[in-house]
């Protein structure tokens, strides 16, 4: 057997062997690469998309779009050569979908924690850049798709989003900490978002303290200046929140004092019908990427990246495919961020 034929035979029999402890292990595994890092990339697409969340289509789609925006273009730190890009995108979505610290990251695919941390900024820094080309506002035939979908789901016509609010939890910012301080007794940021009604960000606005509350929230976002273009003659299904005058486009339930009528109390049911599809899209946001679910970062202007970023890889995994499995039936809405 010659030289090359010896290597590749090595990695074939590595290939074969990960799959065999992954897919007879009782438990979810604990991938342990180090030096072996690459083997992530013999991958079959169920194991792959499992531990990296992505598939791999979608996987050499980002490697595209990253590379067109002139990452990972030769450049050298320390007389060492650069982290190649599928090797950094792979540290930047492991990363995103799980908690491990820039020092685990860096022990699984064999680099030094400061590496770890440049690559995933890289990476981070560039897919924030392209954040029109993932999450955009929809045209006129867009708007009558969603429409009508909307009308389905809850029977009211022209509905083309849900708009609702979420916390991300964040340790206390040196400046200002307490407006961070939320009603329910933790540090958090918050996201805006509309989504339609497969649940794709169709619009995001990130980074208001957790102190304030969704309304004012939706005055200060780049969407309300620009609310009437948007919208035409359509609406968006909200929470209370969302009652007054200010907020002609967005349809509210009645507030339930104990004295509705049954056609009001049918009225608020079809509104939550439609309205649910933004919290399962927040559920699955904090489900799929973890990293969201409590960002021990300390810069703010990294925080609010990761929450766009995780934007981002939602609506990239929304699709036909995108059933998450831990919960089949949809992701549930975590309890902190309920009724902002």
């Amino acid at each position: 057997m010659s030289y090359y034929s010896a290597i590749r035979e090595e990695k074939r029999r590595i290939k074969i062997l990960i799959s065999f402890l992954l897919l007879t292990s009782p438990k979810n595994p604990v991938l342990k690469m180090g030096r072996e890092w690459a083997v992530l990339l013999e991958m079959d697409e169920h194991t792959f998309r499992r531990h990296i969340r992505v598939t791999w289509a979608q996987f050499d789609f980002l490697v595209i779009k990253l590379e067109q925006q002139g990452l990972n273009q030769g450049h050298h730190f320390g007389g060492l050569p650069d982290v190649p890009l599928r090797k950094k995108l792979l540290m930047f979505l492991w990363y995103m979908g799980n908690q491990n610290s820039f020092r685990e990251i860096s022990d699984r695919f064999d680099v030094s924690p400061s590496t770890a941390h440049r690559a995933i900024l890289d990476v981070l820094g560039t897919l924030c850049s392209l954040t029109s080309s993932f999450i955009a506002w929809p045209n006129h035939c867009e708007k009558r798709v969603s429409a009508a979908a909307f009308a389905r789901v809850c029977g009211i016509n022209g509905i083309i989003g849900a708009i609702d609010g979420c916390h991300i939890k964040i340790q206390r910012p040196t400046i200002r900490g307490a407006d961070y301080l939320n009603r329910k007794g933790f540090y958090s940021v918050l996201l805006q978002g509309i989504v339609d009604e497969k649940g794709r960000f169709q619009d995001i606005f990130v980074g208001p303290p957790g102190k304030v509350h969704d309304a004012r929230m939706l005055r200060s976002s780049n969407f309300y200046r620009t609310w009437e273009q948007k919208m035409e003659d359509y609406q968006l299904l909200g929470d209370t929140a969302y009652i007054g005058n200010a907020y002609p486009f967005v349809v509210t339930p009645k507030r339930d004092n104990g004295a509705l009528t049954a056609e009001e109390q049918a009225g608020n049911v079809q509104i939550s019908r439609g309205r649910v599809i933004v919290e399962q899209a927040f559920g699955r946001v904090k489900c799929k990427w973890r990293r969201v679910r409590d960002l021990q970062n300390t810069r703010l202007d990294i925080i609010v990246m990761v929450i766009m970023a995780a934007c981002i890889l939602h609506n990239l995994c929304t699709g036909s495919f995108d059933v998450c499995e831990d919960h089949p039936q949809g992701c549930p809405r975590q309890a902190d961020d309920d009724n902002m």
